[in-house]
């Protein structure tokens, strides 16, 4: 039996290096992070007690696909503001389950001089079977929100 060297099962994986997120740079198309998890019992439970929902049918609402996705490549040091959601559901989750994740930059644009991202996420089951897409509109400069009440000084 051969034992691990000190640095060997003791020491974390090395945290890959986030990137700054910056809109002009940002690529439609853009792969993100891809990421697996099991989804238990006992998390259908708690979010079917947390939607009072005893047979809430999409658990995998709750993880938040997309902006765990985004997370894993970038540093988003601006923020976003929620401008909209766009969720295909396709087959339910099935507890015991591993859930496999994709997310890209699915679209980004300018409205009404804003810079808007699409953020999409894609969860298939460990049959490959399609769960569901999600799509998180935001609008990247929180700091604009509000300012039609609030005329300058």
């Amino acid at each position: 039996m051969t034992r691990p060297r000190s640095n060997q099962a003791t020491t974390p994986a090395a945290k890959p290096k986030l990137k700054i997120f910056n809109y002009d740079t940002a690529k439609i198309g853009e792969e993100l992070g891809s990421y697996e998890y099991l989804l238990t019992q006992e998390m259908v439970n708690t979010f079917r007690a947390a939607v009072s929902d005893p047979e809430a049918a999409f658990p995998t609402l709750g993880v938040k696909h997309d902006a765990t996705s985004l997370a894993m490549v970038y540093e988003d040091n601006v923020g976003g503001v929620n401008a909209g959601n766009e969720v295909e559901f396709f087959n339910a989750p099935i507890a015991g389950k591993k859930i496999r994740v994709t997310g890209r930059i699915h679209d980004k644009y300018l409205r009404r001089d804003k810079p808007y991202l699409v953020i999409e996420a894609t969860a298939t089951d460990e049959d490959g079977r399609l769960l569901e897409k999600l799509r998180t509109y935001q609008m990247k400069k929180p700091d604009e929100v509000g300012k039609k009440w609030q005329p300058a000084k």
